[in-house]
Order: C-alpha cells, then sequence, then structure tokens
C-alpha cells in the first residue's frame, strides 16, 4: 500500500496560481502511475492529471494550457502546477498512486485538499 500526503490548496482569485504537492510512501516500488484528480459538489470525482512512471502525460480537457503536472521519481513526489485557475475549478483535489495487477488496476488515494477559486 502507498500513502500519500497532500500539500497546497487553499483560496485564490480568478486568474491566479496554486501549486499542489504530494509525497508518496510505502510500498512506492509498486507505483506506475501518479496523478490528481477531483470532486465538485455534486460532481462525481474526475481525472484532472495524470503522469505514468515512464514519463507519458494525460490531461483533461478542461484544464490542457492552463495546468502542469510534474513527477519526481528520486522525491517520489508529484506536482500540480495551477495557473489561469476558474471558478469552475474549485474542488476538493485528491492525490492518485497507481499500478496494475495483471490488467487489474489498484490505487491509493491521499485525504484531499480544498482549491477554492472565487473573488
Amino acid at each position: 500500500q502507498v500513502q500519500l500526503v497532500e500539500s497546497g490548496g487553499g483560496l485564490v482569485q480568478p486568474g491566479g496560481s496554486l501549486r499542489l504537492s504530494c509525497a508518496a510512501s510505502g510500498s512506492i516500488f509498486s507505483i506506475d502511475a501518479m496523478g490528481w484528480y477531483r470532486r465538485s459538489p455534486g460532481k462525481q470525482r474526475e481525472l484532472v492529471a495524470e503522469i505514468t512512471s515512464g514519463g507519458s502525460i494525460n490531461y483533461a480537457d478542461s484544464v490542457k494550457g492552463r495546468f502542469t503536472i510534474s513527477r519526481d521519481n528520486v522525491k517520489n513526489t508529484v506536482r500540480l502546477q495551477m495557473n489561469s485557475l476558474k471558478p469552475e475549478d474549485t474542488a476538493v483535489y485528491y492525490c492518485n498512486a497507481a499500478h496494475w495487477v495483471a490488467r487489474t488496476r489498484f490505487d491509493d488515494w491521499g485525504q484531499g485538499t480544498q482549491v477554492t477559486v472565487s473573488s
């Protein structure tokens, strides 16, 4: 199992920037991908960005060009730089670590950090 601790988040005005960080510990050798998901009130949790061990990156269409995900495989951290934030980016953001066994995906989650974009 992987333990994930998030930091960052908070309140920011529209157009502003925030950076989220996530540190992984535990069975880190098993991690195939790390990423960020978010859940807005009344909505299901959705993928924001994900990066694999090989460096492949996937972004949600809604954040492309505004958010940047990066990963440090030595420090076992993943970061999400969020620029040009919009009110619709308001959500609880969750760090995720995923690994596959055969064709089955297993996920570990952080506790979540609130991001609020409001004037």
